[in-house]
């Protein structure tokens, strides 16, 4: 039962990760792709802490540290332009 609200705390994390890097100006992904992208990050590193036992502090840590640095690495701006670009032709 504890996993349950662990794993629900973090999804909660990641969606308001996800609305302050929009409403900052770091991701141009648009509100909902950002906490998808944010929302598969956290359910990927929640499923890493589970299976080989590590982590980086509390799940709280772990869900924003995971959903930022997928917010960052993931180039999804820039593959849009590339996609619109091919449309065009």
């Amino acid at each position: 039962m504890t996993v349950f609200f662990v794993l629900f705390g973090s999804l909660m994390l990641a969606g308001a990760v996800a609305f302050l890097f929009e409403k900052w100006d770091i991701t141009h992904n648009g509100i909902v792709p950002s906490i998808l992208i944010a929302f598969g990050a956290v359910f990927a590193v929640f499923m890493f802490r589970i299976m080989f036992n590590f982590s980086l502090g509390s799940p709280g840590v772990d869900a924003i540290v995971g959903a930022a640095a997928a917010l960052i690495l993931l180039p999804t701006e820039w593959a849009n332009k590339r996609r619109s670009k091919d449309r065009r032709r």
